[in-house]
């Protein structure tokens, strides 16, 4: 751990109220999340102002520290060690009061990104060298041929996909108040090949159906059946009758019901994304790059998650993950054309530093850096996502897996279609560099812009 991740978490902790007024801590790639007990200790501009502190932005009852790749997991491990905090929420009367004022949208899309961002990283490593291996596949067919190296590769590349399920009701449970590895029981339950042995109502039970949703359904229900029985069980064996029983019934339960539920909502959401984008066209990737990046300010993005794994499940590609990557695209090119436009030192050197990470897939600098704070850039940035995500809707591409977007997610595009995957990416870059070139900056935008100015983010 760098000394200067060190200084950066000594100087935060202060200004967020200092040990004791930390709740609980996590972080994404690029975000600092952190839960407080008292809002008022919150020393927000000071916050902004902190020189490594690229914007915060408070969403679903967290502040969002972006402090960028690689600078926010020292950070956080720093400050992990120094406030003693566990992966578990700390309960607090004042923040479970807070809960209670919030919005139930905000408060579910909360626990989907507490359920599914711990996860990221090994879904985008699983992504990642499954799409190298087609990569190598298709372009070395004949010299990899009968080579052990091929099968080793697809298998590490599957296990994250093979075994998700059970991953996402461990975390299902705990943001639940459950036992961990009951929910991961609940998970097993929709993914058990043995299943399919089973008719119910002149119908064998499908392995797999329900998919992630089915998931959710089983591990929250295990969650709540497990605290319901232990109200009544003796203290005695509740450790024998309350996990027994909580298995027994939610495996009824999921399999009569749960299960068929998940899978209709399943069919819901894929077979209306599907037509959406079939019906929908230009118009619709337009319309869904053009507005991803109001989503990424918010942090509303995470619970996207569980839709391009649905979309996996069901169909083995998802064709959403290529149109919102357009959106860091059209940001690239915007951020570009400021640079070559304005004449002020601090906005290039600010722009520097996030457009290598923004080229990666990973847009929150820029955000919070460049265009937010100058503000008609941001715009422009957003029509030249929508350039870009109608041209790769009217091609149809798709992902075979998750990724980080940007030039990265080119290795998890389908065989066939990496090529047209990154002349949509140039396509976004050069429509957010023309729109922005010629509408979206004049450089007295340039003039007041400096660090500070990070406190015109809205929050």
């Amino acid at each position: 751990m760098g000394q200067k991740e060190i200084s950066l978490a000594e100087s935060i902790l202060p200004l967020l109220g200092g040990s004791e007024n930390i709740s609980s801590l996590g972080h994404c790639m690029t975000r600092l999340r952190v839960t407080v007990k008292d809002r008022s200790l919150i020393q927000l501009d000071e916050l902004k102002a902190l020189s490594g502190v690229m914007g915060v932005v408070e969403a679903s009852g967290q502040y969002q520290i972006i402090l960028g790749p690689g600078t926010v997991t020292q950070v956080a491990e720093h400050l992990a060690k120094v406030t003693g905090q566990r992966a578990e929420a700390v309960e607090d009367p004042q923040a479970a009061t807070a809960d209670l004022n919030r919005s139930r949208v905000k408060l579910f899309l909360r626990k989907l990104a507490n359920i599914f961002v711990p996860l990221i990283p090994a879904i985008v490593a699983g992504g990642m060298i499954m799409g190298l291996t087609n990569v190598i596949i298709f372009s070395f067919e004949e010299a990899v041929k009968g080579s052990v190296i091929i099968p080793i590769l697809q298998a590490i590349s599957k296990v994250i996909f093979a075994y998700l399920a059970v991953f996402v009701g461990i975390n299902t449970a705990r943001e639940f108040g459950g036992t961990p590895a009951l929910g991961g029981v609940a998970g097993g339950l929709i993914i058990l090949q043995d299943i399919e042995k089973i008719n119910l109502f002149g119908e064998a039970l499908t392995p797999g159906r329900g998919g992630l949703i089915g998931v959710l359904l089983a591990a929250w229900f295990i969650s709540w059946t497990e605290r319901n029985i232990r109200r009544f069980v003796p203290k005695a064996i509740d450790i024998i009758i309350t996990p027994t029983l909580a298995v027994l019934v939610t495996g009824f339960v999921t399999y009569l019901a749960l299960q068929p539920i998940g899978g209709w909502i399943s069919d819901l959401i894929t077979q209306g994304l599907t037509s959406l984008l079939n019906q929908g066209g230009a118009l619709a990737g337009a319309v869904l790059a053009g507005t991803f990046l109001p989503l990424v300010m918010t942090g509303l993005h995470q619970g996207l998650t569980p839709i391009h794994l649905e979309l996996l499940n069901q169909t083995q590609l998802d064709p959403l993950l290529p149109i919102l990557a357009m959106a860091g695209a059209g940001q690239v090119g915007a951020a570009i054309a400021v640079y070559v436009k304005t004449k002020n030192r601090t906005l290039r050197n600010v722009i520097k530093g996030g457009l290598p990470v923004g080229i990666l897939g990973i847009g929150e600098p820029l955000i919070f850096g460049v265009t937010l704070p100058l503000g008609r850039p941001f715009i422009t940035a957003c029509l030249g996502a929508a350039v870009g995500g109608a041209f790769q809707a009217v091609f149809n591409i798709a992902s075979v897996a998750i990724g980080v977007s940007g030039l990265p997610l080119a290795l998890l595009i389908q065989p066939g279609q990496i090529l047209m995957y990154l002349l949509g990416v140039l396509i976004s870059y050069a429509a957010g560099f023309v729109i922005t070139y010629f509408f979206g900056f004049k450089e007295e935008m340039a003039k007041n812009f400096a660090p500070e100015s990070r406190e015109g983010i809205p929050v």
